[in-house]
C-alpha cells in the first residue's frame, strides 16, 4: 500500500509510466497500480507532451505524482526523455518501468519484488500476456512472438553464463543502484529498442537479468487496430531480428510450401491418385505440425495458433517494410520521426546470443526530425 509519508518512508519500488496521448488505456493501468498490495511504493506518471485527456486521467488518482517530460533534449527519443525524467523523482530502491497499455494484477510489484531476490537479479522483466483483437491480430501477433521467443531465449537470457540479454519495456525492473550505475536512460538515450538496450549494458556489466513469460502478473493490449499493429512493428521489427530480408523470405516460403502442398492434396485426390494423395497429406500435416510447434512458444491459445498460418504473409510483409524505412532514413515514432541510418544500427541487429560481444559498440544516437510533430495525435507504437 501507499505509504502515508513518502518524503520519509523508505519506498520499495517506484513505478514510471511513460504517458504520450494514453487515454485509451492508462486508467485501467492506475487503477491496477493503485491497488497492488505487499509493498511500499509509488507512482509516477510522465506526460510526454499528450494532446489528450492523458494528463486529465492520472491526476484524477489519488496519490499519484504526474509530471512534464518538458522539452525533448537532442538526441533522445521521447520515450527515453520521459522515462528518465521520473527517474530523477524516484524514492525507491527498485524502478518499475512499465507501460500505459497494461494491467497488473495485485500482487504484480511484491511479485517481481520476491523474484528478482530469489534469482538475485539486477533487472527483472516480464512479458505480459498479449491481448488480442480482430483477425490480423490473432493472426500476426502469434508468428511475431514466437519468432521473439527463438530469438531471445529466456533460459539464455536469464543464465549468467550466456550472453544473451534482453527485456520487454512494459514491464522492466530494475534496482535502482544498477540502475544509476550503468548510466540509465541517458546510456541508450537515442535507442527506439531501449528495453533491450538497457538489458545488454546491465549483463555486460556483470549484473544479473531475469526474464520470463509473465502472464501471472501483467497483460498488455499493444495495438487497437490494424495500421497501430503496422507502425509499431514497422518501427521495431529491423532492430529487433538479425537478418530481416532472409527472416521475410523464409516464413513467406514456409506459407507457400504449406498452402501448395494443402492443395496438391485436393487436387490429386479429385484426381483419383490416392496414393498420391495421402503421401501429399502426410507432408502437409507434417509441415503445419512443425509450424505450430515454433507457433507454440508464443504462448497464445490453440485457436488462435490456428490462423497464425495466415499471419505469415503479413509477418513477411511488415519485416520488409520496417527494413526499407531504416533504409529510407527515417522512422515515425509516437508523432515523431526521427532520423536514422541503418548502419548506425547495426549493434542493435543480432541476435541475443551476440549482443553481450557488441555491446562495447556504441551507434550514433538518433536526431528528432520533426519536435513539433509531438503535438500530434498519433497511433500507439510500442514493442
Amino acid at each position: 500500500m501507499l505509504p502515508s509519508d513518502p518524503a520519509t518512508a523508505q519506498l520499495d519500488v517506484s513505478v514510471i509510466v511513460p504517458a504520450r496521448n494514453e487515454e485509451a488505456s492508462l486508467g485501467a493501468c492506475l487503477e491496477s497500480l493503485t491497488r497492488q498490495i505487499g509493498v511500499r511504493f509509488e507512482v509516477i506518471v510522465v506526460d510526454d507532451g499528450s494532446t489528450d485527456r492523458t494528463g486529465e486521467i492520472a491526476r484524477s488518482f489519488t496519490g499519484v505524482q504526474v509530471i512534464d517530460a518538458g522539452p525533448l533534449p537532442e538526441g533522445w527519443t521521447g520515450k527515453n526523455n520521459a522515462m528518465a525524467s521520473g527517474a530523477k523523482i524516484a524514492k525507491g530502491k527498485w524502478l518499475l518501468f512499465t507501460d500505459a497499455d497494461t494491467v497488473h494484477s495485485p500482487t504484480s510489484l511484491a511479485r517481481g519484488l520476491t523474484e528478482a531476490e530469489l534469482r538475485q537479479a539486477q533487472l527483472l522483466s516480464y512479458s505480459p500476456e498479449q491481448e488480442l483483437r480482430g483477425f490480423w491480430q490473432k493472426a500476426v501477433m502469434p508468428v511475431i512472438f514466437a519468432e521473439l521467443a527463438k530469438t531471445y531465449r529466456p533460459s539464455e537470457v536469464s543464465d549468467p553464463n550466456s550472453p544473451a540479454a534482453a527485456a520487454n519495456g512494459q514491464y522492466l525492473l530494475i534496482w535502482r543502484e544498477a540502475y544509476d550505475a550503468v548510466g540509465g536512460h541517458a546510456a541508450v538515450n537515442g535507442k527506439l529498442l531501449e528495453d533491450v538496450a538497457l538489458a545488454r549494458i546491465v549483463k555486460s556489466s556483470g549484473r544479473r537479468i531475469f526474464f520470463r513469460y509473465g502472464k501471472d502478473v501483467v497483460r498488455t493490449r499493444m495495438y487497437r487496430n490494424f495500421t497501430q499493429l503496422c507502425e509499431g512493428w514497422k518501427k521495431n521489427l529491423t532492430l529487433l531480428f538479425p537478418s530481416t530480408r532472409r527472416l521475410a523470405l523464409l516464413r513467406l516460403l514456409e506459407f507457400i510450401l504449406i498452402l501448395a502442398s494443402a492443395l496438391l492434396v485436393v487436387i490429386e485426390a479429385i484426381s483419383g491418385r490416392t496414393n498420391s494423395a495421402l503421401l501429399l497429406a502426410t507432408v502437409t500435416v507434417v509441415l503445419y505440425a512443425l509450424f505450430l510447434a515454433r507457433i507454440r512458444r508464443a504462448h497464445f491459445s490453440w485457436r488462435t495458433n490456428a490462423l497464425a498460418l495466415l499471419g505469415l504473409p503479413l509477418f513477411a510483409y511488415l519485416l520488409q517494410r520496417s527494413e526499407l524505412c531504416y533504409k529510407q532514413g527515417a522512422v515515425s515514432w509516437k508523432g515523431r520521426a526521427y532520423s536514422t541510418r541503418l548502419a548506425e544500427q547495426e549493434p542493435e541487429r543480432h541476435s541475443a546470443t551476440s549482443a553481450h560481444a557488441e555491446n562495447a559498440q556504441v551507434s550514433k544516437p538518433l536526431s528528432v526530425l520533426t519536435p513539433a510533430a509531438s503535438d500530434r495525435n498519433n497511433p500507439r507504437l510500442t514493442h
